[in-house]
């Protein structure tokens, strides 16, 4: 019983309470607080500004521990928040966005995120502090555990996906126009072939805009800070824990 309270009452301040057994009885009760990551809610909101849609919160931790760390993001704790939930229901709740026709991105570190990464559209874990599992599964992995990466990266997708669009139809042009020259009249084999090779070397150095330095600069939001240049501690989902002292 006196566990069970201190259980409660450590859940009412907004902490994920751990009870520790010795030989199956209750030896103590640790408390642990959630602290955000300094570039958390910027990242969320640069995610919301590009994606057009509210980032959902789902995780293990209670809804009292969730909440207040929700709300320090920039989520909405009474809409958007999901707490409670064990590996299954998140995939559930993948699943539901999925049919109610969203393209899921799910962002996790942990061995209970791993079936989620896999569920969505697309998981990206956060490599440094991450587990094996989550890092297998998902299908992008963030290796400095930055998480202002990963609006950059999503930004950085667009505009690749752009530039592919933009080589198919430099591509097709050229190959129209030679066709065509070629059925309507006669073209010259060396001209054929300065015409079709110009082309691929003119996709080639479209593409190799994406290796430069400014275009990483400029994929990145502006709300969302530069990299440091160390990488912050380790970190489940948003937040680091801390012991809760008591």
């Amino acid at each position: 019983a006196p566990a069970r309270r201190l259980v409660a009452d450590l859940e009412a301040r907004g902490r994920t309470a751990v009870v520790v057994l010795c030989d199956g009885r209750p030896a103590g009760v640790l408390g642990l607080a959630d602290r955000l990551r300094p570039d958390a809610p910027g990242a969320v909101a640069d995610l919301a500004a590009l994606t057009g849609s509210r980032p959902l919160l789902i995780t293990g931790d209670n809804p009292g521990a969730a909440g207040p760390v929700a709300a320090e993001a920039g989520i909405d704790p009474d809409r958007d928040v999901r707490a409670g939930l064990l590996p299954a229901d998140k995939v559930a709740a993948v699943r539901e966005l999925e049919a109610a026709g969203r393209r899921v991105l799910v962002i996790g570190d942990g061995v209970n995120d791993a079936p989620a990464l896999a569920a969505a559209h697309t998981g990206v874990a956060m490599g440094r502090a991450g587990s094996d599992l989550a890092v297998e599964t998902a299908d992008a992995v963030v290796v400095r555990d930055e998480l202002a990466a990963v609006p950059t990266a999503v930004a950085l997708s667009r505009r690749a996906r752009r530039l592919v669009v933009q080589n198919l139809v430099i591509a097709g042009f050229f190959i129209v126009v030679l066709v065509t020259w070629d059925l309507v009249g006669h073209l010259p084999l060396p001209l054929a072939v300065a015409g079709h090779e110009g082309s691929t070397v003119l996709v080639a150095l479209n593409g190799l805009r994406l290796l430069r330095e400014s275009a990483w600069r400029d994929a990145r939001p502006e709300t969302v800070p530069a990299p440091a240049t160390t990488a912050p501690g380790t970190a489940s989902k948003t937040a680091d824990r801390e012991p809760a002292r008591r």
